[in-house]
């Protein structure tokens, strides 16, 4: 099967604000995801980043999509991978890289095969992708997620206890700009990213999960002066710009996986927006 795609362009704030919700869903909302037996592509053009999801019940072979102009798929990207479903494997022109639940894998621009599998079709693999331009290529690395570097933020007492899982990220592995990692939320914790804020030197993408049956998260977005929000399910993705704060609020704790791009590495590098500002 043909890796499919679809395509988002860049919104201005000012535009967004004249938003109704579903155009807002429209423009940022990524919904296509995690879908058995597919491979799928949401190719954007803040930073040209690209967020998507492969499924495999029979092997899925990542292929270069239109936009690219490129002959194979990371010709000139670099990849992230986080597996959300049972186990598999990511194939990388022949070596072969077991992925159990939550273990990240990088690969770096220039791989020419890249192929999906699960160990059961029955209970198939989920891997979710994240794609960005690269400048040079960096060895191809797996993390689990005992391997990924911690941080505990927040508390009970502000429902924002998490702990952050950085994955792919400086450090841990070596990239041209892709960053991600997973958050997970504490029993009794619903806010994630509070205090919130922009960073406008890099674009992200959340994708959620761990949501449970029946509940929901609100994501919030836009200016902090001029905040707009999108309910989002379980393996839903929200693109965030990089004038747009990312934080959310759920009925119950989850976890979400962030991914980012841009001109700066520096993970704590935010502008923080207080509280008492949002609007």
């Amino acid at each position: 099967m043909a890796t499919s795609y679809d395509t988002r362009y860049a919104s201005s704030p000012e535009a967004v604000k004249k938003y109704d919700t579903e155009q807002l869903r429209d423009e940022f909302l990524i919904d296509n995801l995690m879908r058995k037996g597919e491979l799928h592509l949401t190719y954007t053009h803040y930073d040209r980043y690209i967020a998507g999801s492969a499924v495999p019940e029979e092997p899925l072979v990542l292929e270069a999509i239109d936009p690219l102009k490129a002959e194979y798929f990371l010709e000139r990207r670099e990849l992230g991978i986080i597996n959300v479903g049972a186990a598999g494997t990511v194939t990388v022109d022949g070596t072969e890289y077991a992925l159990h639940h939550k273990d990240a894998l990088y690969i770096g621009m220039g791989a020419k095969e890249v192929i999906f599998a699960s160990d059961s079709a029955a209970d198939p693999a989920k891997f979710y992708l994240n794609s960005a331009p690269a400048h040079t290529s960096y060895p191809t690395k797996k993390v689990s997620l005992a391997e990924a570097n911690k941080l505990e933020l927040g508390a009970l007492e502000t429902a924002n206890h998490r702990t952050v899982s950085q994955m792919i990220i400086g450090g841990v592995v070596t990239t041209c700009q892709l960053q991600m990692g997973m958050t997970e939320l504490n029993t009794g914790s619903v806010w994630n990213t509070m205090p919130a804020h922009v960073h406008d030197r890099r674009m992200e993408v959340y994708f959620y999960l761990d949501v449970p049956e029946g509940q929901s998260v609100c994501h919030f977005m836009g200016q902090p002066q001029q905040t707009r929000h999108i309910w989002m399910q379980n393996h839903q993705a929200v693109i965030s710009p990089p004038w747009s704060i990312h934080c959310g609020s759920g009925t119950s704790n989850y976890t979400f996986i962030w991914g980012m791009a841009g001109e700066n590495l520096d993970y704590s590098d935010m502008d923080v927006a207080k509280i008492t500002d949002l609007r």
